[in-house]
């Protein structure tokens, strides 16, 4: 998950372990192994390892609630786009513009760096190699970063993730520009996990669903661009599904 969203993780743990009165740990996973061996209490996961995990039977958490972003684009729901990103001094004024030129994105289990992504060049027929060079940079920070540089000519960049960023260096603005979004595509879940208690699930929710009424935590979801957490399911994800099952149709797994 995005470094620059950390305080809202901070937050969610510390109100959680308030109010159900024991200790609890923040823990940065570095791949997606502890997930499935089912390591952790609650995970904040992006939803295409969390739909794999479930379509291979492994799921071992379920989500529960997810965060409702700060902003009128949002709608009030659980949602987020994936905005693309360019130099502000580029040529390009469109996702099209992009043919043969170069991008990068986070990670490939990522909705918003890959998976949109993917699933974008499905809708549009451009199945057969689109891109001149494609590169992994590990995490949205970072293609931020090479693509306000001139390093990468374009990316697609987590709504949420690009504002922060934006809102802590706002010589961004000068020298980027957003061409396209997107999506919407449903947000990342909190995920619980299976084998704890039903009345503890339900607490943790309760948590979640009331702690943006707490001003100290209120503070801790500004930093993040929250504006509050609600329920979700399993069905919530079922639009990440849709755009999954065309990509395997399309047999088009790999940007290139």
């Amino acid at each position: 998950m995005a470094p620059n969203i950390m305080p809202v993780y901070q937050a969610v743990t510390d109100a959680i372990a308030k109010k159900l009165g024991f200790p609890a740990e923040l823990v940065v996973e570095t791949n997606y192994e502890n997930c499935a061996k089912d390591v952790n209490d609650v995970c904040f996961v992006c939803s295409l390892p969390y739909i794999e995990f479930e379509r291979q039977g492994k799921a071992p958490a379920v989500p529960i609630a997810a965060p409702v972003l700060q902003g009128e684009r949002y709608h009030g729901k659980p949602s987020y786009f994936s905005d693309v990103i360019v130099r502000r001094d580029s040529k390009f004024n469109s996702f099209l513009d992009l043919r043969g030129h170069s991008w990068c994105y986070n990670e490939p289990l990522s909705q918003s760096g890959y998976g949109i992504t993917r699933y974008h060049l499905v809708e549009l027929g451009e199945t057969h190699g689109f891109f001149s060079k494609v590169v992994e940079a590990g995490f949205h920070e970072t293609s931020i970063k090479w693509v306000a540089e001139g390093i990468i000519d374009g990316s697609a960049i987590d709504s949420q993730v690009l504002a922060v960023a934006i809102r802590e260096d706002p010589t961004l603005l000068q020298k980027l520009r957003v061409i396209e979004s997107l999506g919407p595509s449903t947000i990342q879940p909190v995920a619980v996990s299976k084998r704890l208690p039903s009345d503890m699930r339900q607490a943790i929710l309760d948590v979640l669903l009331t702690m943006h009424l707490n001003q100290d935590n209120r503070s801790s979801l500004d930093v993040g661009m929250v504006d509050k957490f609600v329920a979700v399911d399993n069905s919530s994800y079922d639009d990440i599904r849709s755009m999954l099952k065309a990509c395997e149709e399309a047999n088009y797994m790999v940007i290139k």
